[in-house]
């Protein structure tokens, strides 16, 4: 049986040990918090599985290997809501719209009626749209945390600390860097909202020039609104200014978030290479598995596949 400790108990690492897991292997995890939580990225991200969308900036490749996301995270027995994704803009920014439009796949236009159909209570403010159908989203605390008992549950290990055994693969994000010197951090910031009433049953992202904006549905009235993005690995709490933006661009969305509840801000930096493309790579004798970016839920299960080949083809070796 093949022996693998992974360092880092946030996406990246407990979609490695999935992974690994599910092919036979021992796996140990490693963690200081000890489960995942506040101090991993990715307790902060949106949860959107939306290739296509992320295509309008991202490399081909994000797209090709993010399609299988939502599929891989249903295996791993995470609730995944299939409703797609609505991307919309204001009046004064539909020219926001048509570049989007050719820059993406997957998608069909929507006018009125169309957005009626999907979210009533956007319609009287919007009268065209973009849907990408195929997309989907999860809620990313509840589907760390139920990984992460599921794996615990089939006999993976959990520890705070400990000296590695085996094949390590460093899964430990920013953290990393004491190893990888190319990484760097990408700030962004996020707020939790309670709207009663809205009833928004999908991925909503408004276009703006320079404060582009995502509205994720978590059940209960309670919406995740993000997210800034800014050069730098502060992880300090969010600034004013993130705030004030975040919040007027959730307004104009709909004015009902003028009476939102404000349940949580919070803030943290994403690893990213230069290139903003995420790795499996070998450095210092192990296998690094890092760079997720802005797209920690999407790429993670195609780097834990391609991570999971390179330990147990070298180990048949």
């Amino acid at each position: 049986m093949t022996r693998v400790t992974v360092l880092g108990a946030g996406v990246a690492g407990l979609c490695v040990a999935q992974e690994l897991a599910c092919r036979g292997a021992q796996v140990t995890v490693i963690d200081p918090a000890g489960a995942p939580g506040p101090g991993a990225c990715s307790w902060w991200a949106g949860g959107m599985l939306a290739p296509f969308c992320e295509g309008e900036v991202a490399e081909p490749e994000v797209v090709d290997l993010g399609r299988t996301a939502a599929a891989w995270w249903c295996a791993a027995g995470a609730d995944v809501t299939d409703a797609g994704t609505l991307v919309l803009a204001l009046s004064r920014d539909r020219a926001e719209l048509d570049r989007f439009a050719r820059r993406t796949q997957g998608h069909r236009w929507l006018d009125r009626a169309g957005i009626a159909g999907l979210e009533p209570a956007l319609a009287e403010r919007f009268d065209r749209a973009l849907f990408f159908d195929t997309e989907a989203h999860l809620a990313p605390r509840a589907t760390l945390t139920g990984l992460r008992d599921r794996l615990a549950a089939r006999g993976v290990a959990f520890l705070t600390e400990g000296a590695p055994e085996g094949t390590v693969i460093d899964c430990r994000g920013l953290a990393a860097r004491d190893r990888l010197a190319d990484l760097r951090g990408v700030r962004g910031e996020m707020a939790v909202l309670r709207a009663p009433g809205l009833g928004l049953a999908r991925p909503v992202r408004l276009l703006h020039p320079r404060h582009p904006l995502y509205l994720v549905p978590r059940g209960d009235d309670v919406y995740m609104l993000g997210a800034t993005q800014i050069e730098g690995d502060g992880r300090g709490p969010a600034t004013l200014r993130a705030v004030v933006e975040l919040l007027n661009a959730a307004y104009a969305i709909h004015p009902a978030f003028a009476e939102a509840e404000v349940l949580e801000i919070g803030a943290d930096a994403r690893p990213a290479f230069p290139d903003n493309m995420p790795r499996v790579l070998r450095a210092g004798g192990r296998l690094h598995v890092n760079g997720l970016y802005r797209h920690g839920f999407l790429l993670a299960p195609a780097l834990a596949r391609q991570a999971a080949d390179m330990v147990l083809t070298q180990e048949g070796t």
